[in-house]
């Protein structure tokens, strides 16, 4: 039978919505967004419900959570049409998030029977222990891109942990990235009032910060919003896991085989639509290959088909929506504007973007590598199907531009000397580097996380998780009561 009951996206209070199929426009199915009584509600039913989840044997929670990855398999088709269709993904991508959000279930599983503390040693004669203790209610803004991975790796871990949590996909994905999960975790005999899904804006996000139950924020999405996450719940005293935008740099070295590079190339800026935060946002290619790289780069992004996922064989599908195509496209527009070359690409049917390829992309005006001038789809995070494409003669100026960056994300480095490239990644900070590979990676046994505006550093991942969603808390025993001067 199937997994998800429409009549379940219809009970919140925030006015009606729609999901919508950005490749077609059609609507998919009726649901209503939730207001600040929802989430006043929902925080309020999870922190009754967690504190008798966190005192459950941890077998019973692991076993939960084994089911709920059987499950995500077991309703594999349905929830990928879904991905396909709301989120405009291509199948391939989808069956990649139905594969991790499974596998994010398996290794939260394990997390439920880690080890809780240590014993310390103490200068008085008493047993000194740390145990970690679940935070409480756990708040997760999940963002559309790549919606049942992005949601399933907090929410997954925090339940494991004994926590409860609340919920806020973004709108625009709030099945495949919301509905799925509350669907998913019932049938696998979570406890109710445990997970809470409450699709919506920006008040929704800042009335889940704001109520004083979420005790832990963990927030993906764009370094703008995530100033303002991390600013309101420093306010309340709570902590914030930012995980956040990237303009992440791939760098080709002048020892690299370009045939082998282009398809990490291509992939590094064209996967699901550029819609990425570890999309690599600028190539930075040694100059004795330069030309050849924005030749091949181009000639492949020309070969790529762009379509409807659901109804096509397609390389890439829609952006999500029309403010976003109109992003992209402007900062494309205003780069060319600059002189930037286009190679390939830059033009778009509804929202169907096409791959593009950004010549002679410096900062400065355009013109011939080296130049000095303006090109904003490569200072900028475009979150699109764009590959803006640079020179550099040395590494000491690779290290100088891949710098630049206010983001510290990803990095990919080309090169048939990987000894030289870590060498080079350590000059280079960034939360994630990958040799001979492009920048979009991820595992779930791996820790992730950028570094600057791209975040707050590594919280997904074996110890990272333990440290997002616990709190560690100090207990002394002693045989007698102590005494004391007075």
């Amino acid at each position: 039978m199937p997994l998800l009951d429409a009549k379940d996206w219809l009970s919140l209070r925030g006015g009606a919505a729609e999901a919508v199929e950005p490749a077609t426009g059609e609507v998919l199915g009726a649901l209503t967004l939730a207001a600040g009584p929802d989430v006043e509600e929902a925080t309020a039913m999870a922190a009754g419900a967690q504190r008798d989840w966190a005192r459950r044997p941890y077998a019973e929670r692991a076993a939960v959570l084994r089911r709920a990855g059987d499950l995500i398999h077991r309703h594999a088709a349905e929830i990928g049409e879904w991905i396909v269709r709301e989120a405009g993904s291509i199948q391939g991508k989808a069956d990649f998030e139905i594969r991790t959000a499974a596998e994010e279930c398996y290794e939260a599983a394990a997390l439920a029977h880690r080890p809780l503390g240590q014993v310390l040693p103490s200068g008085a004669p008493r047993l000194s222990y740390t145990t970690r203790v679940p935070a409480g209610v756990v708040g997760v803004i999940a963002p559309f891109n790549a919606p049942l991975i992005l949601a399933t790796r907090s929410v997954a871990p925090a339940l494991a942990l004994g926590n409860a949590v609340a919920l806020k996909p973004d709108p625009r994905t709030a099945v495949c990235g919301g509905q799925v999960l509350a669907a998913v975790f019932a049938e696998a005999g979570l406890p109710e009032g445990l997970l809470h899904v409450l699709p919506g804006g920006a008040d929704t996000g800042r009335a889940l910060v704001e109520d004083p139950r979420v005790r832990v924020v963990s927030f993906t999405g764009s370094t703008a919003a995530g100033r303002s996450v991390g600013a309101l719940a420093a306010q309340h005293l709570k902590r914030a896991h930012l995980e956040l935008g990237g303009n992440s740099a791939f760098l080709v070295l002048e020892d690299a085989d370009l045939d082998a590079a282009m398809s990490t190339a291509a992939w590094a800026s064209f996967f699901h639509q550029g819609q990425v935060c570890m999309t690599a946002g600028r190539h930075l290619v040694h100059a004795s290959l330069y030309d050849a790289y924005v030749e091949r780069l181009a000639a492949k992004a020309d070969a790529l088909a762009v379509g409807d996922p659901f109804r096509e064989q397609v390389h890439l599908g829609p952006v999500i929506d029309r403010g976003q195509l109109d992003k992209i496209d402007a900062l494309v527009r205003e780069s060319a504007a600059s002189g930037v070359r286009i190679a390939a690409g830059g033009t778009h049917r509804e929202l169907f973007y096409r791959p593009t390829v950004l010549a002679d992309a410096d900062p400065g005006a355009g013109g011939g590598p080296g130049s000095v001038g303006a090109c904003p789809a490569y200072t900028q995070e475009v979150f699109g199907p764009v590959a803006p494409v640079r020179a550099f003669r040395t590494l000491d100026e690779a290290v100088a531009l891949a710098n630049e960056s206010s983001y510290g994300l990803a990095l990919g480095i080309v090169t048939r000397d990987a000894a030289r490239a870590l060498d080079l990644a350590d000059r280079i900070p960034t939360g994630l580097v990958h040799i001979n590979d492009q920048t979009v990676n991820d595992e779930p046994v791996a820790a992730f996380g950028g570094l600057a505006d791209s975040g707050t550093g590594s919280r997904f991942g074996g110890e990272a998780n333990l440290d997002a969603f616990t709190e560690t808390r100090w207990t002394t025993v002693r045989a007698t009561p102590a005494g004391y001067p007075f």
